[in-house]
């Protein structure tokens, strides 16, 4: 049920046969034999599973993993393959260009009441669906962070500067009580979940899977280091709005004040990001390195294009009244639960 037992990673569970020839390997000593990639779907369960596992490696890893894998020759050749395949499937499904304002401009002028996951909160105030949610974003919030700071040795000038600036706010200011990924923890203890880190991985669909791993492969690679920035600019240009509608919900289902002091934060936070990263780094960046901004243009429409297709999947399965997780018993039973 559950990649996390008292603590230390444990291998996810696999979705294919790519994804179990992936935890057989790791399960050996680097130099080992890698599978092929093959024919896998570059949107499916099992690319995801693998590529995620291979990502993991360079973020905290799996106490049953030798940490000789994560470069381990082999095993980067099989996710090569794997980011080639998903990269190409993401360009070919958006329009590309160099139109930089026109796509920051689109991201402002978002309308508010758009169909989606937030929307449907709204109208429903279920609680089970919260929490459902919760566990979807929890894959992408105890990273949070983490994949920008990969791109600062990539930066220079303004641009540096002020995506630090924004990087601070998000490890807490200095103070580990504040990091954004713990605020997210308290969030989930709050909602009587488990905050544990990756706890829900194995109940997650693969949307917010692919999300995430979109994220990792902007930022380990110095060439797509546009796209890094554009997917960041994104998230902190709709943020705000978005942030400020889950407070209202949940303020008035009456939730734990840590699940709204989450949202809070990226309201008042995100709102001074959204400035610092249009123009002190997107308006840098692209004029220090002009030819980086198609780059820019396809991080921002990747990302759309993959929040669009996880707040579609989870709100059709919602309408058709089942859950959005492959596992809806890792939600806690709470027969005494204001909230139900």
């Amino acid at each position: 049920m559950s990649p996390v037992i008292d603590g230390h990673s444990v291998l996810p569970r696999p979705r294919g046969p790519l994804s179990a020839a992936v935890m057989e390997t790791l399960t050996g000593q680097p130099g080992d034999p890698v599978p092929p990639a093959g024919h896998v779907d570059p949107y499916g369960d099992d690319l995801h599973l693998a590529l995620h596992t291979c990502y993991e490696l360079h973020y905290h890893g799996f106490e049953v993993v030798d940490p000789g894998w994560e470069w381990d020759p082999g095993l980067l050749r099989l996710r090569a393959e794997l980011e080639q395949a998903w990269s190409e499937a993401l360009h070919d499904d958006v329009s590309g260009g160099d139109d930089l304002d026109g796509e920051l401009n689109y991201l402002l002028t978002a309308p508010l009441d758009a169909p989606g996951v937030a929307q449907h909160l709204a109208e429903h105030h279920d609680w089970t669906q919260l929490r459902e949610y919760f566990v979807h974003r929890s894959i992408y919030h105890h990273k949070e962070a983490d994949p920008y700071a990969w791109v600062i040795p990539r930066l220079r000038g303004q641009a540096k500067a002020s995506l630090v600036a924004v990087e601070f706010d998000e490890f807490g200011g200095g103070r580990g009580e504040r990091i954004h990924a713990q605020l997210y923890a308290d969030l989930l203890t709050g909602a009587g979940l488990d905050p544990g880190y990756l706890r829900y991985l194995d109940a997650v669909p693969t949307p917010m899977i692919a999300l995430v791993n979109t994220m990792s492969l902007f930022g380990l690679h110095r060439k797509w280091r546009g796209a890094l920035v554009g997917h960041f600019a994104t998230v902190e240009i709709t943020s705000p709005p978005a942030s400020a509608r889950l407070v209202e919900i949940l303020e008035q289902m009456g939730a734990d004040p840590a699940c709204v002091l989450f949202y809070r934060e990226h309201v008042e936070a995100d709102a001074v990001h959204e400035q610092v990263m249009r123009h002190g780094v997107i308006g840098d960046l692209a004029a220090r390195e002009p030819a980086l901004v198609p780059s820019i243009v396809f991080g921002i429409q990747a990302t759309n294009l993959l929040e669009d297709r996880f707040g579609d999947y989870v709100v059709d399965c919602w309408r058709a009244g089942r859950s959005s997780l492959l596992d809806p018993s890792v939600l806690p039973t709470q027969p005494d639960d204001q909230h139900e």
